[in-house]
């Protein structure tokens, strides 16, 4: 086999890989408490020594020196936490995290399962009955379960969370964070779900009543970075086409027998 074919070969994948992870990002670039993707490659696969002077084997030969791939390796993607900027919506219930932690949800799939997720997306509303829900009408956790409110009285959020009505508190938005983000997955657009081996721990934030955390996508350094992978991809195709004209040369007009 040809090596600059597979190193081609498996660059071209690597950068589709990469395509894929940044389309994504700005797909969801105006997502409320989305937080973008980036990819990860190795250069080279490790050189594996397998069985170097073995002798073990009949008459002592030593094997190979095992199996050296001279192409792209597609790495983990990994996701980026950091703040996203604030929207003013003026709304009470639209609620922004400055700082550490998660908002805790109650959600319930299409097949009536219920499990805790975790989102960074704020924006709330309240429905008849006076239950605090997510735009697709998951509950939202208190320090009580439900957040459960009066529909005809204004309220008041504070920093912490703590909700009061007429200077009454009637509950506190509840807001956890993890240990080690390495043991979150996300789920849906802006959802994250715990994986085995993840802690808790206390949360440091401030909840802004009125705003929105947008997005962390920069959509401005997604588009150079979008220019950058298709000049690589095409560049990955030249060598492929490079090489294909140099064996069909050979087999063609160096390997002609001459009559």
């Amino acid at each position: 086999m040809v090596k600059g074919l597979y190193t081609a070969y498996t660059g071209m994948i690597n950068e589709q890989h990469r395509m894929d992870t940044l389309t994504n990002n700005l797909a969801n670039s105006t997502t409320v408490g989305f937080k973008k993707e980036g990819t990860t490659s190795q250069s080279f696969n490790a050189v594996l020594a397998l069985k170097v002077k073995d002798t073990s084997e009949p008459a002592n030969i030593p094997k190979r020196l095992g199996y050296n791939h001279p192409g792209v390796k597609i790495g983990e993607n990994y996701t980026d936490y950091s703040q996203g900027s604030f929207k003013i919506t003026d709304n009470t219930y639209d609620l922004a995290l400055s700082g550490d932690g998660f908002f805790e949800i109650e959600f319930t799939n299409k097949a009536g399962e219920t499990s805790t997720k975790y989102t960074r997306d704020g924006s709330f509303t309240l429905t008849q009955e006076g239950y605090l829900v997510t735009k697709d009408g998951n509950y939202v956790m208190g320090s009580n379960g439900r957040i459960q409110l009066d529909p005809l009285q204004d309220s008041a959020i504070d920093s912490q969370g703590v909700i009061s009505q007429n200077g009454v508190v009637r509950d506190t938005v509840k807001v956890v964070d993890f240990a080690d983000y390495n043991y979150l997955k996300k789920y849906g657009e802006n959802f994250l779900e715990p994986v085995e081996g993840a802690e808790f721990q206390p949360a440091d934030y401030k909840v802004f009543s009125g705003y929105l955390e947008m997005s962390n996508v920069q959509i401005v350094t997604e588009m150079v970075d979008l220019i950058a992978i298709t000049r690589q991809y095409e560049a990955n195709q030249k060598i492929i086409k490079s090489i294909d004209s140099t064996l069909e040369i050979a087999a063609n007009q160096l390997g002609r027998v001459q009559g």
